[in-house]
């Protein structure tokens, strides 16, 4: 369903998000650095060997660890974890397993919990003279809006 262009296209349209080419990985300015908001999943294969890249897999940063687990509740087989992102709020995404719109929102929302309150507003108004649908910048202490659907395939 989606792929790795998808998430290059989606993420790059973004304001001011800048791409680690050989780390397939996309951060925002916050503040004096960058933050990550997407990056290929780093799979442990061999127990006590270095982690791999898995192209498969996009992890993605969410608000907080409720609006992970709703993601992780919604659609099991399009989002999972692992132990290494236990207690953090990111969510593994199998891009086989997700539509491009649902994975769009995933991306946008992700952005916008770590970019700068003036970038995420600067990019809503040119979304909503874009689109006429208005972004909404997610809350760090609540879940995520976003709503994604379950894929039926």
């Amino acid at each position: 369903m989606a792929t790795r262009n998808d998430v290059r296209e989606i993420a790059l349209s973004l304001s001011e998000v800048q791409e680690d080419v050989p780390g397939f990985a996309f951060s925002v300015p916050a503040g004096r650095k960058r933050k990550g908001f997407a990056w290929v999943w780093l799979e442990r294969v061999h127990p006590k060997q270095s982690r791999v890249p898995n192209p498969e897999v996009l992890a993605v940063r969410g608000a907080n660890l409720d609006a992970k687990e709703v993601l992780l509740m919604a659609d099991p087989v399009a989002f999972f974890d692992e132990p290494h992102y236990s207690g953090y709020p990111a969510v593994l995404v199998r891009l086989a397993k997700i539509r491009k719109a649902n994975l769009r929102l995933l991306l946008t929302d992700a952005w916008a919990t770590l970019a700068p309150k003036a970038l995420v507003e600067a990019h809503s108004a040119d979304a909503r003279r874009g689109s006429g649908e208005p972004m909404l910048r997610p809350k760090k202490a609540k879940a995520s809006t976003t709503k994604i659907t379950k894929d039926t395939k």
